[in-house]
Order: C-alpha cells, then structure tokens, then sequence
C-alpha cells in the first residue's frame, strides 16, 4: 500500500474509534484500540520503538519515541490533549526527516468532532 492508501485506512480506524467512545480517555487507550484494529486488518505496524539519533555520524543514543510506525511508511502519533499547537507539528515533522519517513499524521481524540483532530504532516511528498 502507498502512504495515501495507509493513511486513509488509518482516518478510518480513528474514526470508528471516536465514534464508539468519543473524547476523554487516556492516550494509551486509544493506541491500544488502534493496534488491536490494526492486528485485525493485518496491517503491519511497530509500536513505542525507540528511534535512535546519529550526529555527524556518531550514535547519540535514543532519540525519540513514535507512538505507531506503521508499515515502516506512516509515524502516528495520538494524542488526547486539550488542543495541538505548533510544537507538535514540528515534534512530528523532525521524527519524519529523522527517520526519513514521508508522512506522518498527527491525531489527537479530545476533540468533538474527530476530523477537527487529524493533521497530516509531509516531509518531501
């Protein structure tokens, strides 16, 4: 599947998400969920795997950690926050050329309505 492809897949996920419980619950609730229906679809993912960081060539260590990589093609990640600001546009858009991954969506459930909580963030798509 093509990122275009994966992330429609994954809108569908949050929706049906959202729309059986709504907002409020703690983000490791809405992963959990999210993994469980990706398991369903068979749809390959790797959940909270440290993403190690290289400066100038000489390994820093851990860098960060993305919430669900999925297929090695999509960074996802939840959030259940009061409201997404600048920082975690950026948070995001750093994992992506880190990683040198394309596209990344950024959702966050404590939101109304869910479409209002999904950002889509691109590096060079």
């Amino acid at each position: 599947m093509t990122e275009n492809e994966i992330a429609k897949v994954v809108v569908d996920i949050c929706f049906n998400i959202h729309k059986e419980y709504g907002p409020g619950l703690f983000e490791s609730v809405y992963e959990e969920i999210f993994c469980y229906e990706c398991d369903k679809l068979d749809l390959e993912y790797v959940r909270q795997k440290g993403v190690k960081l290289c400066h100038e060539g000489v390994d820093m260590g851990l860098g960060f950690v993305p919430d669900v990589v999925i297929d090695n093609k999509i960074i996802l990640e939840l959030k259940s926050i009061e409201a997404i600001g600048p920082v975690h546009h950026k948070q995001l858009l750093t994992y992506l050329k880190i990683t040198d991954l394309k596209l990344g969506l950024l959702i966050n459930f404590n939101v109304p309505v869910i479409k209002d909580g999904i950002h889509r963030i691109v590096n060079k798509l």
